[in-house]
């Protein structure tokens, strides 16, 4: 028996006055198996069940609350509930009579993150449209508060450590539920046993399954999922290969696949990029409600290896050798093995900055996380954690963190967020109390007793310093390009980004005219997302790019092309 199967029945909590017991009825027939429907009809027993829920013995998955016609709203209602249960989902149901004079209303409230969604009551049975928000709301939350039913991959380890992070990141990414054992549970003396005793920590035990792996890379899990690169067949030569499996990446590997394209996706971690690390996208065209940037990536995916796409994760690309395979083929290698393809695209993203004080970068892995690291929000719950940067990661970060942390603090160099934050996140976080922004203020020190204890904050202006206490450091600065292992015929500038169309160098253009747009200066090679010099830096413009180079790679792959 695992922890999981000893943890108590999450609840759906249901309050209302005129049709509370139609959403009741409504919600039992399809979840009251897995959730506790709960329901107090008059306000005493509505304080003692809040009481009761308070204590935390009980997660509350999704709070429902009706919209009422008179009295207090709704949406204020939840937003005290939020202060007591952050992590769970708030949902404001409305009667068909009501909706039209609360679309203002709820719209606004969306906005500023004081609800996670509004819906009509169902009219008549079988309303799938309700039942999906639901399920997706569920399932959210399922994710993101790490509550999984699920008896997935076990990980025997003795503590936090920079590779219990990176296993967990890498399995978490990549949708794989797993959860963590002590040496000395059940579990984990039984894998310990099995493994022998050369094992070392952390320890991988695939789910119902003898399979261990002790301490393994990227490289070793990726292989696990995909296989290796000696499995594509050292004699293949692929049509397209695609260095990166962010959304640029997979946007390409997707239209490049249906299009009957032999396409290969090569990616030095989970597959999803950097924004796989993202816990909420709000504003990716078709998802109203929002989708995780692991799901969006998962469902890429999916897509990609319906249309026959394959995939090599935790692969690091060394180094590419421009037309030196048979018929002028481009070689990319992978340490010590390699693949061929006829086309390359360049779609690996970029990295965070590396914050550079020496003694946090020794507590990387324990409270400190460079990206969002969704598997630690837990690890974090009430207790005051902070997070340094102003893009949309760093504010999904935030929101994400502040339904677990007792408070965020979002340090930035700049004035404020206006510059480098999208609208809709800066109303969110300005609606939230758990989050405060302080503008000029960098992180100067830290340290601990092997975990993140506390951080130096630095005022940019007046250069006073102050010491805070902090359980988590969440670093999301800057964007380092990264295609170290391109070689210098194809050109990048100064920062080391890689030039396109008509930014590249007038040198290498063709009878006076310049390479097509996502063209590199080599013919077959293409570059596309945040890689490139120019780019929009947001995912859906990576995913347009990526979408964008396929029709550059037929025309060149056809016959009298030149």
């Amino acid at each position: 028996m695992t922890p999981e199967d000893t943890r108590p029945t999450p609840v759906i909590l249901v309050l209302g006055a005129d049709y509370r017991d139609a959403m009741v009825d409504v919600l039992t027939q399809r979840y009251s198996v897995d959730y506790e429907i709960i329901a107090p009809s008059t306000m005493e027993e509505t304080i003692e069940v809040l009481t009761d829920l308070r204590t935390g013995s009980r997660p509350v998955a999704l709070a429902a609350c009706e919209f009422f016609a008179e009295g207090e709203k709704a949406t204020h209602l939840l937003a005290k509930f939020q202060k007591f249960m952050p992590s769970a989902r708030r949902l404001v149901y409305v009667p068909v009579d009501r909706f039209r004079g609360s679309v203002a209303q709820l719209r606004e409230s969306l906005a500023e993150g004081r609800l996670d969604l509004y819906l009509m009551l169902p009219q008549g049975a079988r309303d799938e449209e309700f039942h999906t928000a639901i399920s997706e709301t569920l399932s959210d939350w399922a994710q993101s508060a790490s509550y999984s039913e699920i008896d997935g991959t076990r990980i025997i380890a003795d503590g936090p450590s920079p590779d219990l992070a990176r296993i967990r990141d890498f399995l978490d990414r990549m949708g794989l539920p797993n959860t963590v054992h002590a040496p000395d549970s059940p579990a984990g003396v039984a894998a310990l046993a099995a493994a022998g005793p050369d094992a070392t920590l952390p320890l991988l035990q695939a789910p119902h399954d003898d399979y261990l792996l002790s301490n393994p890379s990227n490289a070793d899990l990726g292989a696990v999922l995909y296989g290796r690169p000696a499995d594509i067949g050292e004699e293949a030569i692929c049509d397209l290969v695609i260095v990166g499996a962010g959304p640029a990446g997979l946007g390409a590997a997707v239209y490049a696949a249906s299009e009957g394209l032999d396409t290969l996706i090569i990616d030095q971690g989970p597959i999803g990029g950097q924004a796989g690390t993202s816990s909420m996208i709000r504003n990716y065209l078709g998802f109203p409600r929002g989708i995780s940037g692991m799901r969006l990536a998962q469902r890429a995916r999916s897509q990609a290896v319906r249309f026959g796409a394959r995939f090599l994760a935790g692969q690091e690309v060394t180094a590419l050798r421009v037309g030196d395979g048979p018929d002028g083929c481009h070689v990319v290698e992978l340490g010590g093995s390699s693949v061929r393809g006829r086309t390359v695209l360049i779609a690996t993203g970029v990295d965070y900055r590396r914050l550079g004080v020496e003694p946090l970068e020794d507590l990387v892995g324990r409270g400190v996380n460079y990206g969002a690291a969704a598997s630690t929000s837990r690890e974090v719950k009430n207790k005051d954690v902070f997070v340094v940067g102003g893009g949309n990661s760093a504010g999904q970060a935030a929101v994400h963190l502040s339904r677990f942390a007792r408070h965020v603090t979002i340090l930035v160099r700049r004035e404020g967020l206006g510059a480098t934050m999208s609208s809709y996140l800066i109303r969110e976080i300005e609606g939230n109390p758990r989050i405060t922004v302080r503008p000029r203020t960098v992180v100067t020190d830290g340290g601990g007793e092997g975990h993140l204890e506390w951080l130096t904050l630095r005022d940019v202006d007046s250069g006073a310093e102050e010491r805070v206490d902090a359980a988590g450091l969440y670093l999301l600065i800057g964007a380092e390009p990264t295609c170290q292992w391109l070689p210098p015929v194809v050109a990048r500038d100064d920062l080391g980004f890689v030039l396109a169309g008509a930014d590249t160098p007038w040198q290498s253009w063709q009878g006076g005219r310049p390479p097509e747009p996502y063209a590199t200066t080599v013919p077959g090679i293409y570059v596309a997302g945040d890689i490139r010099c120019g780019s929009m830096k947001r995912v859906a413009s990576a995913s347009g790019e990526g979408a964008g180079v396929v029709p550059l790679v037929h025309a060149f792959l056809a016959p009298d092309a030149g």
